[in-house]
């Protein structure tokens, strides 16, 4: 504990879990469509993401236990017991398989942007070989099942994403005055609020409090890692966050263009900053599909340990089964390219019924004192929570109503 703190840990693994293509093409079109001005919406979901991840390790440090586990055993109804058991499965298991195939595809759009196709036919079949060289990738540095290596390998590829990424922005030469007048002054532009939505529902994501939960367990035993944990999932979390808000500010460079994801960013800033611009963007995010790629199957896996009462053992065949279908299933969607569209829509739903009841039971258990006992929630905490929770309540609704056709 003494130990001068470094970058790594659990919050790391959030952070690379959390700027996935995603988040990457989010932010991309947040600053090409509006500049700056919605960089407050990244500052916002920092902190939302900071109080909620905070919530969860919190828990997982104090009970020893996954949050799936947590939630399973605090509801003692068993009806509403099944029926929440049920929805963390579909939302994270099937939800995961489907944004996986979106992981995975990111990853190769980074490489296509260095110039590297990597796409061969057997027979009538079309195939790219960087979706199944990046499935095998995260498969061997997920079967080696080791918490240290994997930890040292993300924190690798968010150092070197993040340093692509803010790079690029530095390059861009960007108006410091109006960063500083976005990032903390909010404004909703014409036509922006379901940009500013995405852009805390890509950093806000329901599947990384169950993560969080169970890797704090792997990392470190007992209450008194609390300072240690809260202070790596800070850091790991405002690093995560100017990640984003580099890509929104790389994007600004380029207002007004036809921009859709990274690849068109790439190309869009080779003309003005030259080649090199367009290398920095392709290994950002062929960085930020690998590191979702290893880490959505991972959640998904300690969410079916903690709903059917597995023991804790990532070595385990069971919880290798469940990672190794997740991958398969990306693998096989992004290799033959394949949208798996309704799938992707019924995760949306889930997902948004769940974000907001995730939140709901994350404040609920945060203030139980026969769970945490003197580590309940402070007055503040719960004032911030339950803002952030309002957040996710109309982020969720939205989801399921755009889904829908509603809006």
């Amino acid at each position: 504990m003494k130990k001068r703190f470094t970058i790594s840990g659990p919050g790391v693994l959030i952070a690379a879990a959390f700027i996935g293509p995603g988040t990457v093409t989010v932010c991309t079109i947040a600053g090409a469509s509006y500049g700056f001005a919605l960089l407050w919406a990244m500052v916002l979901s920092i902190i939302a993401t900071i109080v909620l991840q905070e919530m969860a390790a919190r828990i997982g440090l104090v009970t020893n236990k996954g949050l799936a586990e947590v939630i399973r055993s605090q509801l003692k109804n068993p009806i509403v017991r099944v029926l929440a058991i049920l929805l963390m499965l579909s939302a994270i298991v099937i939800g995961n398989a489907a944004y996986e195939a979106g992981n995975i595809s990111g990853g190769v759009l980074g490489i296509k942007a260095l110039g590297l196709s990597g796409a061969f036919e057997i027979g009538s079949l079309s195939l790219n070989g960087w979706s199944i060289g990046i499935g095998i990738l995260a498969a061997i540095i997920l079967y080696i099942g080791s918490y240290k290596v994997l930890e040292r390998i993300l924190v690798g590829l968010v150092l070197f994403m993040s340093i692509a990424f803010i790079i690029t922005a530095i390059v861009t030469k960007p108006d410091f005055i109006g960063v500083l007048k976005g990032s903390f002054i909010p404004s909703f532009p014409n036509d922006s609020i379901l940009t500013i939505i995405a852009l805390v529902g890509t950093t806000v994501v329901p599947y990384n409090l169950f993560l969080h939960a169970s890797l704090v367990t792997e990392k470190w035993k007992g209450a008194e890692a609390l300072p240690i944990a809260r202070k790596d999932t800070i850091v790991a979390v405002i690093l995560g966050g100017l990640v984003s808000m580099a890509i929104i500010i790389c994007a600004a460079a380029i207002q007004g263009g036809d921009i859709k994801n990274a690849g068109d960013l790439a190309k869009s800033l080779e003309p003005l900053f030259g080649e090199y611009a367009r290398y920095f963007v392709g290994i950002g995010m062929a960085a930020a599909g690998l590191t979702s790629a290893i880490t959505a199957p991972l959640a998904a896996a300690y969410v079916v340990q903690g709903c059917l009462g597995w023991e804790k053992n990532i070595k385990s065949t069971r919880f290798r089964m469940v990672w190794g279908l997740i991958l398969i299933l990306g693998i096989f969607f992004s290799s033959f390219g394949y949208s798996p569209i309704d799938i992707i829509q019924f995760a949306q739903v889930a997902n948004g019924m769940l974000l907001p009841i995730i939140a709901g039971y994350l404040i609920w258990m945060a203030n139980k004192k026969q769970l945490l006992g003197v580590y309940t929630n402070k007055t503040w905490q719960n004032i911030i929570g339950i803002i952030i929770w309002l957040v996710v309540f109309g982020l969720g609704l939205r989801t399921i109503l755009k889904v829908f056709g509603v809006i």
